[in-house]
């Protein structure tokens, strides 16, 4: 195989020799053939050296045919017109051997990869490990390039290249010394996709992909991370999508995670690098730095991971759970604990969350005086990995997958539990809540489990739901006819049930990726309509001719994006119809149940607020808003609106559960006594009294007044309660959702009976999951629970299934291409196919 650059050269030789041909033909100069001769018995030498003698003997010919026609020439004493005829000859001859050389398969291919972070090298290491073993064929380049952290303004404050860090058998280059532009490599890997857009840290201009693609045959992209089943909507669609010719996908299930525009040949699931290093360095693993000898030796090792999805998401539950994991550690002699931040940790703070710095440097501070554990970080993750026995953090990171793949046991924590649960903590946990169907007698838990209350509210298991037990898979329950039909929120089929079990599983169509497939679901009638979410139809179920339809073109109206969240507008049936409001605006969808013809309203007023709470009363429908004050009557068979305006003083929202004072989602539902209708809080801090004749409002002081406090440990909660359904004559049934008690209400004496809702707690115990199958987004693990606590967890004594290695390796093996170790080699062999088969050329 040829270097590119010998072949340069050579290509500069020929074209040096074709110019003394154009001169003697223009000149006459016979004699100075001789010198041509000279010049390519050189070339050819060359061409021998580097190339096979099946390519050398194409060039071979080429060349002895100059050679032949120009000393024939010298010998015989040719005519101008002859010598002319030569030199046009030999000017052909070296125009097809220089364009030949141009697109010469012996050409060594050149790679080159862009890393950035050297704590993220182990996404491209394994390719990098094919490349480099494959010197014969191809010439391999690291250039770690600069990248700065971000001041909140978006503005550099310090640039950093890691050069210097990466592992001693990596040779790298100083990209100040090189020019890609010139350079050209046949290949340009890299791992950052954001072109600038990442509000944390950016890449140098000079490398963003729009410019690297005209520097190179084919721009690769391999994925910094690895996913343990879904994608964060930051991944979806990045900028370098756009220009790199393909993007490394972990497994073909991921592929369908990506945004729609990409087209599908772009996509490689092959798997992911990460993988491989992990792989072979947990079946190898290293000896461990001499400084953690001493605290490791002898002990179970447990690797905390702080992700910065986990620290964004909700900063100050994040700090308290790491205060208090590190008191869960504190002066145990029998565990370990290894403490390894994410890299962008302390730039992510500085940029983002600048407010919650100080105290994360406090925490930092303790854990590493105190000695409570090994505090981490180097810039290879893998080889902690394989010094660990245990994962205890968040799911929002893809540490997880790596542990997985690996064969590592995953604690899940939850960021809101900061204290060991006390004896009644299992009713935060197993009652989420209760809806307005009435249907009480039958609960789902958020681990997919049946409850049935067949006496009151004494709840006994009846059945699993599904193989994964995290993530509430289903939710509502309508019988019909000796029947339970459980309808989905994550889950992409509706469940038939008999007799303690499931009896069969309506699968539907458009089978998506991403969770938050449904918000909810009605029955209207003999039929199932099932509210969409992220799913991109509604769908409607009939019980009677048991057949699935679908409604599509009709989610942009009440499922929109809003300052960056996405938001369902209120909902709720009238008569035969499915009512579905915009959650900003005053569009209204109404769907007949029966013909499934669907109508666009238009209220015909000004409503700021959207609508976020829509309940049917009677001819009227009232439409609570997001943000505002502003409440809306509107009755539909007369087609009026009427808007109600003005809250009573000392009115206020605190958004939950992050607590600070704000104007949205004031009110959960609405309840209706005669000429009055009382409003529920969901951030607001008073129950409300609207007068519907005089249009005032004032304070209701309820028998059960919302708390003051944000909810916690076990008790999370994003509402403060909400009125369930009317029971009789002015009795409403209420849940309070930051003590997890239902309470019967009459709306005129207010007088007030709690629901007593019971569970035997070892039967709780019994059906706890342990180490299980958890969801489609986090593939297998124990989550830490009311049940299963992190104490359970180091003492041993967790409740559920024990570890199974075989198992976890088999569900991960499902979202992972080639985890045998042989990603890297994989990838490197697509490529140089793929330039063999478009040709190589500078």
């Amino acid at each position: 195989m040829m270097d590119r650059q010998v072949r340069n050269k050579v290509v500069e030789m020929l074209l040096d020799v074709k110019k003394g041909i154009e001169y003697i033909k223009a000149s006459s100069q016979a004699a100075m053939l001789q010198e041509c001769i000279a010049a390519l018995q050189p070339i050819a030498m060359v061409c021998k050296e580097h190339l096979s003698n099946e390519r050398y003997a194409v060039y071979s010919e080429i060349f002895d045919g100059m050679i032949s026609a120009i000393v024939r020439s010298d010998q015989e004493q040719f005519t101008i017109q002859e010598l002319e005829e030569v030199c046009e000859l030999c000017t052909a001859l070296l125009e097809f051997t220089t364009n030949a050389l141009k697109n010469e398969k012996e050409i060594k291919k050149e790679i080159v990869f862009l890393p950035y972070k050297a704590s993220m090298w182990d996404s491209l290491e394994s390719i990098w490990k094919a490349a480099i073993e494959d010197k014969a064929h191809c010439n391999t380049y690291v250039v770690p390039i600069p990248y700065c952290d971000r001041n909140p303004d978006q503005t550099a404050r310090e640039w950093h290249c890691e050069a210097n860090l990466f592992p001693k058998q990596v040779p790298v280059l100083d990209y100040r010394v090189v020019d890609l532009e010139k350079m050209h490599p046949d290949v340009i890997f890299i791992h950052y996709p954001y072109d600038g857009t990442n509000i944390v840290t950016s890449i140098d201009s000079d490398y963003h992909s729009v410019k690297l693609k005209k520097y190179t045959n084919l721009l690769m992209y391999v994925p910094y991370y690895a996913t343990s089943g879904g994608m964060g909507e930051g991944q979806v669609m990045c900028k370098a999508y756009e220009n790199v010719d393909y993007i490394v996908v972990q497994a073909e299930k991921i592929c369908k995670c990506f945004d729609p525009s990409i087209p599908a040949e772009k996509l490689l699931p092959l798997g992911s690098p990460k993988f491989d290093r992990v792989v072979q360095i947990c079946a190898h693993p290293p000896e461990p730095p001499k400084s953690w000898r001493n605290q490791i030796q002898g002990k179970k090792v447990y690797f905390y991971n702080t992700s910065l999805t986990g620290m964004l998401e909700d900063t100050k539950n994040f700090l308290q759970k790491m205060e208090y994991v590190f008191r869960c550690f504190l002066d145990r002699e029998d565990v370990c604990l290894i403490w390894r931040p994410h890299p962008l940790m302390m730039a992510t703070f500085k940029s983002m969350r600048p407010e919650f710095l100080p105290e994360y440097e406090r925490l930092r501070t303790w854990f590493r005086e105190y000695s409570i554990g090994i505090y981490d970080d180097t810039p290879d993750i893998d080889q902690t990995i394989a010094l660990s026995d245990v994962y205890i953090g968040d799911t929002g990171t893809s540490v997880t997958s790596l542990f997985g793949i690996a064969g590592k046991p995953l604690f899940v924590l939850n960021n809101r539990i900061h204290a060991l649960p006390d004896e009644y903590d299992w009713r935060g946990e197993f009652i989420q809540g209760f809806l307005p169907s009435g249907q009480d007698e039958w609960l789902v838990t958020g681990h997919n489990h049946l409850y049935h209350a067949a006496d009151g509210h004494h709840y006994v298991h009846y059945c699993d739901l599904s193989r994964y037990t995290s993530a509430f898979y289903y939710q509502t329950v309508i019988p019909f006819e000796g029947k339970l039909y459980v309808c989905p929120l994550q889950a992409r089929d509706i469940l038939v049930i008999e007799n303690h079990r499931v009896v069969k599983r309506i699968a539907l169509q458009y089978q998506i990726e991403q969770p938050g497939a449904f918000a909810g679901a009605y029955r209207i009638g003999d039929y199932i309509f099932l509210l969409p979410f992220r799913y991109p139809a509604i769908v409607r179920y009939d019980l009677v001719n048991d057949c699935v339809d679908y409604i599509t073109g009709c989610n942009e109206v009440f499922v929109q994006n809003v300052q960056g969240e996405w938001r369902m507008g209120g909902n709720a049936v009238w008569g035969d119809k499915l009512l579905l409001a915009s959650p900003q605006g005053e569009t209204i969808l109404a769907i007949d149940s029966r013909s499934l013809q669907v109508k666009k309203i238009d209220l015909m007023v000004v409503n700021p607020g959207g609508c976020m709470v829509m309940v049917a009363d009677g001819d009227e429908i009232w439409l609570l808003p997001y943000i505002g004050s502003e409440i809306l009557c509107w009755n539909p068979s007369i087609g009026q609106s009427r808007i109600y305006d003005g809250f009573p003083d000392g009115f206020q929202c605190r958004q939950m559960p992050f607590g600070y004072v704000c104007e949205e989602r004031p009110f959960s539902m609405a309840a209706f006594n005669a000429n009055q209708v009382i409003l529920s809080p969901y951030w607001g801090n008073m129950f409300v009294c609207l007068d519907k004749k005089t249009g005032q409002m004032q304070e209701w002081s309820s028998p059960v007044p919302p708390s003051t406090e944000m909810p916690k440990d076990y008790f999370f909660t994003v509402a403060s309660g909400i009125f369930v359904r009317p029971m009789h004559e002015n009795v409403y049934r209420f849940f309070d959702a930051f003590r997890r008690r239902l309470y019967d209400i009459s709306l005129c004496s207010k007088e007030c009976r709690e629901v007593d809702i019971t569970l035997d707690r070892t039967e709780l115990a019994q059906h706890e999951a342990g180490f299980s199958e958890l969801s489609e987004w986090c593939r297998y693990g124990c989550e830490e629970t009311a049940i299963n606590s992190l104490q359970d967890l180091l003492d041993g004594t967790l409740k559920g299934k024990p570890f199974n290695r075989d198992k976890q390796l088999e569900v991960f093996s499902e979202i992972a291409a080639n985890f045998d170790g042989t990603c890297g080699e994989k990838i490197y062999q697509f490529v140089i196919q793929k330039l063999v088969r478009k040709g190589s050329r500078k």
